[in-house]
C-alpha cells in the first residue's frame, strides 16, 4: 500500500484574521515570503505526495492562481536576468499535480473531507490543514504515513495542550511502536470533561472508509459535518491510531502564532537570520524584556 494523494481543506472565511483577510484568503497570508498554504504543498510533496487536491471556496481565485503558471511573468524575469526568481516562480507549477475543487457551502471539516471522494476513490489518503504549518526540520507527516503503510489504519496527529477544549481530543492506550491506540475521539469537549490533554494536530491519514463514517456523521451546530465525530465512528468499526509529536507546529490561524511562524522561519535563513537576530536583541535589550 502506498500513499500518493493529499487533500487540503482550504474554505474557510479566515474571520480571525479581518480585516486582512476581506479580500484575500487566509491561506495566502505571507509567512516571511511565502503563502502559508505553499508549506503545506512543500511539505506534501517533500512527502511523496505527488496527488494534490485543495478544497477552496468563493473568493478564492488567487489560490488557484498561486499554482499555476504564469507565462507573462515568467518571460518578464527571464528578460530582466532574474534567474533565481524565475526558478522559484516555475517550480510551483511542478511541485505536484494540483488539483482544486470548490466547496459550495461552509458546512465544516467533514463536509470538505468528503468533497474529496470521487477524487481519492477507494485509496488511502492524507488530510493537511493550511492553517497548520509544519517544522520542515520535522519529518512528521513522513513518519505518519510509513506507520500507516505498516498497520493499514487510519494515523491521526496528536499534541499535548494546555486547554483541549479549543480541540478534538484523544484518550488512548496500548502503544504500537511509534503509535498509540485512539480508544474514543471527542471535538471540543469542556476542559473538566476533556478524556485527556492530547490534542488531534492537522496531520491526518486515512483508509477510504473515512468517507462512510462521515456520511453517518449528523450535522452539529450550524449545520457543520464535524471530521472528528466522523473518527469516532470509525473507532467503533476498526483500530485508529495516533501518533504523538511535540515540536514544530505553527498555528498560523492565531494570530500570535502566526507572528512566532514568521520570526523563527525568518531567524534561521541565511539571508534573513543575521539581520533579524541581531534586531530582535537589541529590542530585547531596549525594552528591558530581561
Amino acid at each position: 500500500m502506498k500513499i500518493r494523494k493529499a487533500v487540503i481543506p482550504a474554505a474557510g472565511l479566515g474571520t480571525r484574521f479581518l480585516p486582512a483577510t476581506k479580500a484575500q484568503p487566509k491561506e495566502m497570508l505571507p509567512v516571511v515570503d511565502k503563502p502559508a498554504i505553499q508549506y503545506v504543498v512543500e511539505e506534501a510533496a517533500r512527502a511523496g505526495l505527488d496527488d494534490i487536491l485543495i478544497i477552496t471556496g468563493r473568493s478564492k481565485g488567487s489560490l488557484v492562481d498561486h499554482f499555476d503558471r504564469n507565462i507573462e511573468l515568467e518571460l518578464e524575469l527571464e528578460a530582466r536576468g532574474k534567474s533565481d526568481q524565475l526558478k522559484q516562480i516555475r517550480m510551483l507549477a511542478e511541485l505536484a499535480d494540483i488539483h482544486f475543487i470548490r466547496q459550495g457551502e461552509a458546512l465544516g471539516l467533514g463536509h470538505a473531507v468528503s468533497m474529496a471522494r470521487k477524487h481519492v476513490g477507494d485509496q488511502p489518503f492524507v488530510v493537511m490543514l493550511g492553517d497548520d504549518l509544519i517544522d520542515e526540520r520535522v519529518l512528521l507527516l513522513e513518519a505518519m504515513i510509513a506507520e500507516a503503510e505498516r498497520v493499514e489504519r487510519s494515523v491521526i496527529a496528536l499534541m499535548e495542550v494546555d486547554d483541549p477544549s479549543l480541540y478534538g481530543c484523544a484518550q488512548v492506550d496500548e502503544r504500537d511502536g511509534e503509535l498509540v491506540r485512539i480508544h474514543d475521539i471527542v471535538e471540543k469537549p469542556p476542559r473538566a470533561e476533556a478524556p485527556s490533554n492530547l490534542a488531534v494536530m492537522g496531520r491526518y491519514v486515512f483508509m477510504p472508509d473515512i468517507f462512510e463514517a462521515i456520511d453517518r456523521v449528523q450535522p452539529g451546530v450550524g449545520g457543520e459535518i464535524q471530521l472528528t465525530d466522523a473518527i469516532a465512528l470509525q473507532l467503533a468499526a476498526t483500530e485508529v491510531y495516533g501518533y504523538p509529536f511535540t515540536e514544530g507546529r505553527f498555528d498560523t490561524g492565531n494570530k500570535l502564532d502566526y507572528l512566532r511562524a514568521n520570526i523563527e522561519l525568518a531567524a534561521r535563513r541565511d539571508d534573513l537570520g543575521p539581520g533579524l537576530r541581531a534586531y530582535l536583541a537589541e529590542f530585547v535589550r531596549r525594552e528591558g524584556l530581561r
